[in-house]
């Protein structure tokens, strides 16, 4: 993945659309984890600073689409209104259009835009629409080294709707396309690619956090170090069919945790009492434990677990819990954490790598006592001497927690893009960028 970079391009005094990824977490309008903001600095900061005129765009959340004809409602409030009497049907969706135009207030990026007006010097506005007049008069009105943040995208249905109008509309605000939004780059929107496969921008590169996802993660799937071991987990098999089949083909250890390890266990025969399984893909799990075999690479699965006889409810509740081999988990209780063995012997397979990659917890790590499978997997990669990745989502949030994230060499910015890639996929708003 050869791509071009804000680097490799002369920007002083062209239109710069960056797409960036401000979803950032909000509560009562504050903005409540900067992370995604300070990520997007060093790439804004390079273009104000080489004279670039700066168009920021993002989505944030999921909103409805209010201000397009035909959105606003969800599919439940429209199946609600169509039950009722037809005289009440007008008022019905007027109030909950109303509601929506509240509710959307929330979606707002203007928070983002102050708090980089903040960082930046007071070199930041911020346009109340997108590709409206607000917008266009504030894009007219930049000077070198100033930027300006649309508002949020998805207010917009052509965003995910790949509308070529509103593709062209968003082109007159650039003269170079720049993507450095990771965590949307599998979604193939009108912002993350089709803008270019459009054809409406020749000059496509990445920015910084995209330059560094390909050079670390990327690179690390296509060219490891060996051993490489890749360390899987979550909920269900569903979510990595792919995902596993390619990274057998890559790595040297594939270890599986979390509530998807009982569906290969109970492939292999085992009883595994209330645990998560799924049913339809035992058959999934076999072929894979027989690819696995047949590669001469390894699958390390639990050798104990940690069992209750009740998921905790709420998440984070005080539950009785036991620790129990693999063959003797009872039929009234469930597997909620790998065991102290397991620990033990996924610990020992990770320390001999050179490289180790990571997506999933072990257990159910949001309950303080069921998370001991999960911390043990952070604390032994941030020990570790080898390359180590860690794929976004859940890992990335545990890792954080635990005060590790400054020992990985790499934590991705995206959940869903970093699986794709584990799947060995061409993500869309990578694809359409220019090659070096």
């Amino acid at each position: 993945m050869n791509k071009k970079t804000i680097r490799d391009i002369d920007v002083k005094g062209k239109k710069c659309l960056v797409r960036c990824d401000f979803n950032v977490p909000m509560k009562d309008g504050v903005i409540t984890d900067e992370n995604r903001i300070n990520g997007a600095l060093p790439t804004i900061k390079y273009l104000m600073e080489h004279g670039a005129k700066v168009i920021l765009c993002s989505h944030m959340g999921k909103p409805h689409n209010i201000f397009t004809p035909g959105f606003g409602l969800t599919k439940k409030e429209k199946k609600a209104i169509e039950a009722l009497p037809e005289a009440e049907r007008a008022e019905a969706k007027a109030a909950a259009l109303e509601k929506a135009k509240k509710d959307i207030k929330k979606f707002t990026l203007k928070p983002v835009a102050d708090r980089l007006n903040e960082l930046l010097g007071g070199k930041v506005t911020f346009a109340t629409d997108i590709v409206g007049e607000d917008a266009k008069a504030k894009v007219a009105a930049l000077k070198d080294g100033e930027c300006v943040l649309l508002e949020n995208l998805r207010f917009d249905a052509g965003e995910e709707g790949r509308d070529e109008k509103f593709c062209k509309a968003l082109s007159e605000f650039c003269d170079i396309y720049v993507n450095d939004a990771f965590g949307t780059a599998h979604r193939s929107h009108a912002s993350t690619a089709a803008i270019v496969e459009y054809g409406f921008v020749k000059t496509a590169v990445c920015g910084f956090l995209i330059e560094k996802e390909l050079s670390v993660m990327a690179d690390a799937l296509e060219h490891p170090v060996h051993p490489f071991v890749a360390v899987l987990g979550g909920a269900k098999v569903a979510d990595k069919l792919k995902v596993i089949d390619n990274l057998l083909e890559k790595c040297d250890s594939l270890i599986i945790g979390g509530g998807m390890s009982y569906t290969f266990l109970k492939a292999q025969g085992y009883g595994i009492g209330t645990s998560l399984v799924d049913e339809e893909k035992i058959g999934y799990c076999g072929d894979m434990l027989k690819k696995a075999e047949k590669l001469g690479k390894k699958i390390y699965l639990p050798v104990d677990a940690i069992v209750t006889k009740e998921f905790p409810n709420p998440i984070d509740a005080v539950i009785d819990i036991e620790s129990v081999d693999i063959d003797s988990i009872p039929d009234n209780m469930m597997a909620v954490d790998i065991g102290e063995k397991t620990r033990k012997l996924y610990a020992d397979v990770i320390a001999s790598a050179k490289t180790v990659i990571w997506n999933g917890p072990m257990g159910v790590f949001e309950n303080p006592i069921l998370a001991e499978g999960t911390k043990a997997i952070a604390k032994i990669m941030a020990e570790s001497k080898a390359t180590t990745i860690i794929g976004g989502g859940d890992s990335a949030a545990a890792v954080a927690q635990l005060g590790y994230a400054d020992k990985m060499t790499h934590i991705s910015t995206g959940g869903g893009a970093s699986l794709e890639l584990f799947e060995g996929k061409v993500l869309p708003g990578i694809a359409c960028l220019n090659d070096k």
